[in-house]
């Protein structure tokens, strides 16, 4: 007999996030204060994240938060860089900064994330906040864990004492990723692309954050009936055959409990967690002033 499986609507939760925002940043604007400051940066000329920027400046116009874009050429020297960011945090209209990864490759994106200063950090990657969410003081969450965690949140996924699995490591997902499971109570455990016998990780598992980064890579038999399955990746198919994620998600209908959809599942969960990231940093700065 299948089992139910229930699709995790992003867009739906991420719209009732966003109108929830719109009205705290309305009621800002109504005492005086100035709008929220979101500053992209994009290096270079990748298609995808000229995608994910543009959908991310869109967002910010339908809460009330005051975006800009700034751009650099490929070719653009670290000293360009350096000299942007360090302008934006002086700036004090910017509350959060946002570098667009990945970076050209002639640019480290380590030192690049260094330069933010860490009180403008809107998708907690700079050493300094790394630490505080390993060491439960958090000023921000990372953007896609924290809208993997609200839609398991949402919709009502237990977490305590139950087996995790996250497929990839990345300092971006996975790692913070695994770290949010744990402070969930999950045992958690991280696969990655040296990881032997993976097939049997997944199947022990009852909740399952895919961001591989490697399209339809998994499947039906690949996890267990009855698991949650979380999938962050999102790529476009040849010959403009749309989009999919990691997890061939249509083998999953009927066996899997839980699934989030590509597009519709993470992404737009990402964007309104950058928002809501952006308002947290937004509101420190005002209570300061």
């Amino acid at each position: 007999m299948g089992v139910k499986t229930q699709w995790m609507d992003g867009k739906m939760l991420a719209g009732l996030r966003k109108e929830k925002l719109a009205q705290e940043v309305a009621e800002y604007r109504g005492q005086g204060h100035r709008p929220p400051g979101l500053a992209v940066i994009l290096v270079g000329e990748d298609p995808a994240s000229q995608v994910y920027v543009k959908n991310k400046i869109s967002a910010c116009q339908q809460v009330g938060v005051s975006s800009t874009e700034h751009r650099l050429p490929a070719q653009a020297q670290p000293q360009d860089l350096k000299e942007l960011i360090e302008g934006l945090n002086r700036d004090p209209r910017v509350d959060g900064i946002l570098l667009q990864l990945p970076l050209p490759q002639d640019l480290d994106e380590k030192e690049a994330l260094g330069w933010i200063d860490p009180s403008k950090d809107v998708d907690c990657l700079t050493a300094q906040n790394l630490g505080r969410l390993l060491t439960q003081q958090p000023l921000t969450l990372p953007c896609t864990p924290k809208g993997v965690m609200s839609l398991l949140s949402h919709y009502q996924i237990p977490l305590e004492g139950r087996e995790a699995v996250v497929v990839g490591r990345s300092q971006i997902v996975g790692k913070p990723m695994a770290l949010m499971l744990l402070e969930a109570h999950a045992t958690v455990t991280i696969c990655h692309s040296r990881s032997q016998n993976l097939r049997q990780h997944l199947q022990r598992a009852d909740v399952v954050v895919v961001a591989a980064g490697r399209p339809e890579f998994l499947g039906r038999e690949d996890f267990k009936s009855g698991a949650v399955v979380v999938d962050v990746g999102i790529h476009r198919r040849a010959q403009g055959r749309g989009l999919c994620g990691d997890v061939r998600s249509q083998e999953l209908e009927g066996w899997a409990s839980a699934l989030t959809p590509v597009p519709g599942g993470v992404g737009p969960m990402t964007i309104v967690s950058l928002l809501e990231n952006c308002f947290r940093l937004y509101t420190e700065t005002i209570g300061q002033n």
